[in-house]
């Protein structure tokens, strides 16, 4: 049978094997709780409690500062210490809610107390904006905003990006295994939001146990399909996983709406699930800590705002010092200098390796070889835009198309010369960005 794949695209080391095979564990937290008013795309949170007041596990802290942005719930009960600048896995300092753990978890009435059967579109919307839920794939986009078209009916296919095409990541995998019946409800209840929708859960040829799973948990549902996609990096990327399941291309300037999908990963669509069946908003996150530095790999629920710190000691430490740690898959991830930073509703693993593969190379001149340009999943010509964004040329940049990059790395994958291609052409996206938004 032919699978769904996608033009260009590189086939890393996956390392999945050092954490595939351990199933999901609660880590419940010791030190204080730290909650970051910006861990989702848009407008940052405004704080709504004040230092001292005492909160319970799933009540609202954080209201969504706009439109575009999300609210923030406490993943445990105790007494707000203040509101302060702290670091996160990107190295900004942002305003955070501080909370000491009381260790009662003492948890907060449900969002609803009607079934989902018992609910209108309206309805269910709300509950989902109000568990504060946004994409865990690692956009961190406010789900409700992205469920909320201006043409619903224009819908036509819901995508469930189970793909985890990232190295090393396990956690949807895991999900995947684990939580089966809650995974298809909610794409299930995803399908009662668009009438002319039909749902695709689309998972890696790597995982043919999970196939397997979701093909046997979706027979007899006409409206869901499972769609087995070529083991390739960035399958996982929107706009390469659309084209895969559809054939149909967008670029930057779209949404995925403009070309009738929906996406959302593995871990949003099970916190659906939680939120409209359940009433629990969004307070854990699953976590893969992994990598030849530590000494046991695992796979953990974490309550959001959890010291990453305290997430090592719970694998066992080190085994030998980290030359390296990435907050999330080495593709894409923050290299991180602090491990005193807190877990977000967008974090999604914490790898720690023994050597810096990037460091034991320096750079030197483009061989114009061409490798770039064979596996660049947008068409482009990576060294010829990075040449322009490391001079800041920002009209030959956009000349090249240097806006359409989706920041996947697989052109320094690739690069003999060892030039940090997608290092520089995403600083340079992020300058013509501001600049816009300035204007």
């Amino acid at each position: 049978m032919a699978l769904f794949t996608f033009r260009g695209g590189v086939h890393p080391f996956d390392g999945k094997a050092l954490s595939k095979d351990k199933p999901i564990e609660e880590y419940k937290p010791k030190g204080d709780l730290v909650y970051p008013l910006s861990q989702h795309i848009g407008a940052p949170a405004k704080a709504i409690v004040e230092k001292g007041q005492r909160v319970l596990m799933g009540e609202r802290i954080a209201e969504a500062g706009g439109f575009v942005s999300a609210c923030i719930c406490a993943s445990v009960s105790g007494t707000v210490k203040g509101i302060e600048k702290r670091r996160t896995v990107t190295g900004d300092m942002v305003d955070c809610i501080i909370i000491e753990n009381d260790g009662f978890y003492e948890k907060a009435e449900p969002l609803t107390d009607k079934t989902f059967e018992q609910m209108s579109r309206e309805e269910v919307l709300a509950v989902i904006r109000d568990a504060g839920i946004t994409g865990m794939g690692g956009a961190g986009f406010p789900t409700h905003v992205k469920l909320s078209p201006k043409e619903p009916e224009k819908i036509d296919t819901i995508i469930v990006n189970c793909s985890e095409c990232e190295p090393y990541l396990t956690s949807d995998y895991r999900k995947m295994l684990e939580e089966p019946d809650k995974l298809v409800h909610g794409l299930e209840i995803m399908l009662s939001l668009f009438d002319n929708a039909r749902g695709v859960l689309a998972v890696e040829d790597n995982k043919p146990d999970c196939i397997k799973l979701l093909k046997e948990k979706t027979a007899g549902k006409e409206r869901i399909s499972v769609a087995a996609l070529k083991t390739k990096y960035p399958q996982g990327s929107e706009r390469q996983l659309i084209f895969a399941v559809t054939g149909r291309e967008i670029n930057s300037k779209m949404l995925p709406a403009d070309a009738g999908c929906v996406v959302n990963n593995t871990d949003t669509v099970i916190a659906i699930n939680n939120a409209v069946t359940e009433g629990e908003p969004l307070i854990h996150r699953i976590v893969t800590v992994t990598g030849d530095a530590v000494k046991d790999p695992r796979n953990f629920k974490v309550y959001t705002g959890t010291d990453y710190s305290e997430l090592i000691e719970a694998a066992g430490g080190f085994v030998t010092e980290p030359a390296k740690i990435i907050s999330g898959g080495p593709m894409m991830g923050f290299a991180m200098f602090d491990l005193h930073v807190p877990v977000t509703k967008s974090s999604s693993a914490l790898l720690c390796m023994s050597t810096d593969e990037v460091a034991k190379w320096e750079p030197s001149a483009c061989i114009n070889c061409g490798r770039c340009v064979d596996v660049c999943p947008s068409r482009l010509i990576p060294s010829h835009i990075a040449d322009h964004a490391a001079h800041f040329n920002e009209e030959e940049f956009l000349g090249l198309y240097g806006m359409e990059c989706v920041e996947c790395g697989c052109c320094s994958y690739v690069c003999p010369a060892k030039r940090q291609l997608a290092q520089s052409i995403k600083t340079m996206r992020r300058l013509v960005m501001a600049k816009r938004k300035k204007k």
